[in-house]
């Protein structure tokens, strides 16, 4: 029996990396006699568990496996022309294998550490070109979460532009055409409310834009397909004074006059139909462009070129003061996680396939649209285009009879209303496909030579006549083994889970499992569109059902929303939530939340966002939060608290004694108690924030449950929440109809589920660890970072601990003193480890001038090792300046990273040794990374902004 379980268990120790004889060394170390006993020191006995979680026991990864193909098959995956900014694809073999399931690819984190994540950042810097290419405008970022969202970011940005005074607001109007996309809809009022901005809703053809109005929304084409002709009414838009925003296609933009080119300021969209898998609404890379003026206004990350410490190119993360890590509440945009890996996987569909590629796509795309439009017309159907590129809007009273006649066919139109439905074709669809749904209406069939001949739905006026993906890199991989090793080119120069351990503190870069990832690629996950009916969804909804019930259980609260696509979106939707409760109480007038100073700089965004007053709390010496600092503000402001935002185990890697009471003083004085959950790999089957006292939490899934980050997204923020909260948890338009009208919207993504297929990795973590499983892994978390601390604590000061003197899972090393004794910062240090072939852990954050270590539980003793060498290496080569023996302004940290080019060239004339410089210690001969550039110089690319591909040239004067 014993051998039996043995093989039920056997994914636990295959997931956390010490084993027994470790786990032994390890706790000899700290000066601890058990694991239990290092627990008990650690977590506070008020707030622990006194049973274990009610989750199945683990399963084997071949159990798994088959059950989960199983489950997959309750999925009915009908032909798809739903639409709706949804669009069934075909992925490349080239790049499904060598990026999508590659985990060179899919394990980093944002490229904060330039000179180690050069091949996603040139990636990255595709996508912005393709992008700005596409749209004509001239700044475009690294991907939003969605479309919808993205919409959201173009009015907010426009709303700030005009609206410096958000208390005392001047242009409060925004809007919205009627043919916009039904989910974008949603998305853009949930974003609107709180900032008491007012969503108009028309025709564009006949609304009156007055000086009240800040900006304007219309899709193009729009939601019944039209290829609408803009550009008076951007002109009267724009005599008023006010913006315009278009939701549009990338596919049909390379037959379509550009936004750009139409007067508008901002472009958004989805790039999903550039090679990403409909997945039941994600992930999804959307995309956001916009004219100069705005860029140091535009949401998310940007890309820019810049130029290393050897003058040579080299890209970074450009005009990051924008961002909610450096300006926190006063940030453009909460964005943190947005969707990289599929921003790539769209950049390298646009590089495969080159201009002229994508050209015939979108050829082949309206060609097929025309002549089942000319077929139909001829079979005395009614349309509602007058044009098209896609999709064409069909009004029939028959409409109920002939979506159920589609379905009996295996094909899913788009339900509008009982008179009309829409059909939406795509790069999937071929000549038998358009005669399979004209079968449905007995409208006779196409041959190859009409569709060649057939007339183009989209006006003259606004047929494309201006160039696009010029560049070199978009005319040259087209060949599969040009791509595959283009591909390859950039992954060696990224650093990834596959290299060594990513130390990263509060991000929680554990393993992606083989088998947790495997699933996203069957067909009957990937191939699935997010506004099927649920009757053929029935895969899907177990998942989300049973994972909403496990989340549930480990949080210890009653409801759980799987909506939010980013743990930053997750604590927008948590405050949303809150803020609905209060309202429904009478007591709408609610509106300070108070956060602490140590707290993730999303916090104080995702606040503003929704309409809060932040009122930040002070920190006592030893890192916890100041109760008395709390107890007052909270009692100053009780009759308009909303209430309070914490992390737990806080971010400074201890698990505060008075969380208890924190919560008790917030609810004595009318509030609410969110918790962030980005330490919750710190909490699982341990504690639970139910437990603690909070009313809701949002989990990172991309961190705590194994869904990879992707050098910058996916990610996914599902919300749990008590009993008294869950009315007011997100819902969405696509769930209305078959819920009898009983869920509000209150969507903040634009899919149901958010980013659903990735929900799969989640769910194979729990299942494949189970109940005692997912415990374990907290308590190594546990026991890695304590081992690590024991190792560093006599080279370096170890900032905050616990009563009992140990951290949780991730603890703060203090550089702050060798700026004064050497003269050697955090980036040195962060710079440095990169020669001992590490990713340096999370800097300045949230103690400026310190690292924060967190190794996860799935790195095993050797790798903890290693890591801590090289950090003890480090400062003995500190020690070498504070001696006087190295030079402060030239040593091997200042000039760190060394490149291969570097330690190679022919003339060395540095104080210290090739070998000091790239061969430190012994183990990094055996397995050498080569960071790909030099110190980047950050201050050059933000001076000199260049966010998208320079022409050949700029290579050639960068290399002379």
């Amino acid at each position: 029996m014993n051998l039996l379980n043995t093989f039920k268990n056997e994914f636990v120790g295959r997931h956390i990396g010490p084993n027994e004889a470790e786990t032994r060394e390890m706790l000899g170390k700290i000066g601890i006699g058990s694991l239990d006993e290092l627990i008990n020191k650690t977590v506070p006995a008020a707030i622990r568990m006194q049973s274990d979680l009610d989750i199945p026991e683990a399963v084997s990864e071949f159990a798994y496996l088959s059950e989960l193909k199983d489950i997959s098959l309750k999925n009915k995956v009908f032909k798809s022309y739903i639409g709706q900014g949804y669009y069934d694809t075909i992925t490349p073999s080239v790049i499904l294998r060598n990026i999508f399931e590659n985990p060179g690819w899919y394990t980093q984190y944002t490229p904060y550490q330039a000179e180690i994540s050069q091949g996603r950042l040139e990636s990255l810097l595709n996508f912005q070109t393709m992008v700005s290419d596409l749209t004509a405008l001239p700044i475009a970022n690294a991907s939003l979460l969605d479309e919808a969202t993205a919409a959201a970011e173009a009015m907010t940005m426009f709303f700030n532009a005009l609206n410096r005074d958000h208390d005392h607001i001047t242009r409060g109007k925004f809007f919205v055409d009627e043919r916009i996309f039904p989910q974008t809809k949603d998305v853009v009022i949930t974003r609107a409310t709180p900032l008491h901005i007012d969503v108009v809703f028309g025709d564009y053809n006949t609304v009156d834009i007055t000086a009240d109005f800040f900006g304007a929304l219309v899709q193009y084409p729009d939601a019944d397909g039209n290829v609408a002709d803009y550009r008076a009414f951007i002109e009267k838009v724009h005599a008023a004074g006010a913006y315009v925003a278009m939701a549009t296609d990338l596919l049909a933009l390379t037959l379509l006059t550009p936004p750009g080119e139409l007067g508008a300021d901002a472009a958004v969209g989805s790039a999903q139909r550039f090679g990403v898998p409909l997945g039941f609404g994600g992930p999804h890379a959307a995309f956001f462009a916009t004219k100069d003026d705005f860029k140091r206004a535009i949401p998310g990350r940007i890309i820019g070129v810049s130029i290393d410490a050897q003058n040579q190119r080299a890209l970074r993360m450009a005009l990051q003061t924008r961002e909610q890590h450096i300006k926190r509440e006063k940030a453009t945009s909460n964005i943190c996680t947005a969707q990289a890996l599929l921003a790539n996987m769209a950049a390298m569909y646009a590089v495969y396939h080159g201009p002229q590629g994508l050209k015939n796509i979108a050829l082949k795309t309206t060609l097929l649209t025309a002549a089942l439009s000319a077929k139909l017309k001829a079979a005395g159907l009614q349309l509602r285009n007058s044009s098209h590129f896609d999709t064409i809007t069909i009004e029939s009273a028959d409409a109920a009879a002939i979506l159920a006649k589609a379905q009996e066919a295996g094909i899913n139109f788009r339900q509008i209303n009982a008179q009309s439905f829409g059909i939406s074709l795509d790069e999937t669809t071929s000549v038998e496909d358009v005669n399979a749904i004209l079968a449905i209406f007995g409208a006779g069939t196409v041959t190859d030579a009409e569709v060649e001949k057939a007339t183009n739905g989209i006006p003259a006026a606004l047929q494309r006549t201006s160039g696009y993906l010029l560049h070199p890199v978009f005319n040259t991989h087209h060949s599969e083994t040009e791509m595959m090793r283009y591909i390859k080119t950039l992954e060696n120069k990224d650093l990834s889970l596959n290299t060594s351990m990513i130390s990263l503190g509060s991000c929680t870069m554990k393993l992606n499992a083989a088998s947790e990832m495997i699933p996203l690629s069957w067909n009957h996950w990937s191939k699935m569109h997010p506004f099927a009916p649920l009757a053929q969804t029935d895969g899907y909804q177990q998942i989300v059902r049973e994972l909403g019930v496990y989340l549930c259980k480990i949080t210890a609260f009653d409801a759980c929303s799987l909506q939010p696509n980013s743990g930053a979106q997750g604590e927008y939707a948590g405050l949303l939530t809150i803020k609905g409760y209060h309202e429904s109480r009478g007591e709408a007038h609610r509106n300070i939340i108070l956060i602490p100073i140590s707290a993730h700089g999303t916090n104080p965004a995702s606040a503003v966002m929704t309409g809060y007053k932040v009122v930040i709390v002070k920190a006592l010496e030893n890192g916890y939060i100041d109760v008395t600092d709390l107890k007052a503000k909270a009692e100053q402001h009780k009759d308009n608290l909303a209430g309070v935002m914490i992390t737990y185990p806080s971010t400074y890697g201890v698990y505060e004694e008075s969380v208890k009471d924190i919560c008790n003083i917030i609810h004595e004085n009318g509030g609410q108690v969110y918790m962030d959950g980005a330490n919750m790999n710190a909490q699982v089957g341990l504690t639970a924030p139910g437990l603690i006292g909070a009313d809701v939490c949002h989990l990172n899934l991309h961190k705590t449950f194994a869904i990879p980050h992707g050098g910058g997204g996916p990610g996914m923020g599902p919300i749990c929440a008590a009993k008294h909260l869950a009315p007011f948890l997100p819902s969405h338009v696509s769930l209305q109809a078959s819920n009898n009208g009983t869920h509000h919207a209150n969507a903040v993504s634009a899919a149901p589920y958010g980013s659903a297929s990735i929900l799969l990795i989640s769910y194979a973590y729990i299942r494949l660890l189970g109940q005692q499983g997912v415990r374990k892994a907290t308590e190594y978390a546990i026991l890695n970072a304590n081992y690590m601390k024991a190792r560093l604590e006599n080279a370096y000061d170890i900032l905050y601990t616990g009563v009992s003197g140990t951290c949780a899972h991730e603890f703060i090393v203090d550089l702050r003193p060798f700026k004064t004794s050497a003269g050697v910062e955090a980036e040195d240090v962060a710079k440095r480890l990169m020669d001992y072939g590490f990713h340096a852990p999370t800097m300045s954050f949230p103690v400026p001038g310190t690292i924060m270590i967190e190794p996860t539980e799935s790195e095993d003793k050797a790798e903890l090792d290693r890591f801590c060498d090289a950090l003890l290496a480090i400062r003995e080569e500190i020690r070498t300046i504070e001696e006087g023996k190295a030079d402060k302004a030239n040593n091997v940290l200042k000039q760190a990273p060394h490149t291969q080019a570097v330690v190679t060239a022919d003339e060395w004339n540095r104080p210290y040794t090739r070998q000091q410089a790239a061969f430190p210690l012994e183990y990094v001969k055996l397995n050498k990374f080569w960071p790909s550039v030099s110190r980047v110089n950050n201050t050059f690319g933000d001076r000199n902004l260049i966010c998208t591909c320079e022409p050949t040239s700029a290579y050639a004067e960068a290399e002379a």
